[in-house]
This record gives structure tokens, C-alpha cells and sequence, in this order.
């Protein structure tokens, strides 16, 4: 078994955000002590409202050299693009 903490990558709300962005990364025992050195490291001045934290070996992400056959499927359906279709004038505004 391994003596080292394991890595937690911590995700920020900031005051005028409606969404977590990636701040960084810290070793901790637990998800409770990961908060509380994330909000020590990353919230110095009191710019975030939220505080996420996740243990990094359970994030699956794919790789930027998979970027090509990753994405190139979706290029052929038009169909996922808003502008391919028509909507009805009594609709309104969407």
C-alpha cells in the first residue's frame, strides 16, 4: 500500500460564476481535509463560493491526440446543429 495521500484535483465556483472551473490539484487523506487545504490554497481572498474536489485516479478524460477520430463523426451530422432546423413562427423565441 502506498504511504502517499491520494491526488484530489479541486474545481473553484467563483462569486460571479455560474460554473467549477479546474484550479489545481493537492494531496489529502480524505475528501473533508482535501476541501479544507483546497479552500487554504485556492481561496485565499475569498473569491470562491463553492469548492469541488475529486479524486483524480476517477476522472477518465480523453487524450488531444484522439481529437481527430474523436470529433470527426460528429462533422457529418448537420442534423446536431441548431441552424438545421426550422422553427415554427408561433414558437416565439427560444
Amino acid at each position: 500500500m502506498s504511504k502517499e495521500w491520494p491526488l484530489w484535483e479541486i474545481f473553484i465556483r467563483g462569486q460571479h460564476g455560474l460554473s467549477h472551473r479546474h484550479v489545481g490539484s493537492l494531496h489529502a487523506p480524505d475528501a473533508e481535509m482535501a476541501i479544507k487545504n483546497a479552500r487554504d490554497v485556492y481561496t485565499r481572498r475569498n473569491e470562491g463560493v463553492s469548492i469541488w474536489v475529486v479524486k483524480a485516479n476517477h476522472i477518465a478524460a480523453s487524450s488531444p491526440d484522439e481529437k481527430g477520430p474523436l470529433y470527426e463523426p460528429s462533422e457529418s451530422k448537420i442534423y446536431r446543429h441548431p441552424t438545421f432546423f426550422d422553427i415554427p413562427d408561433e414558437v416565439g423565441s427560444m
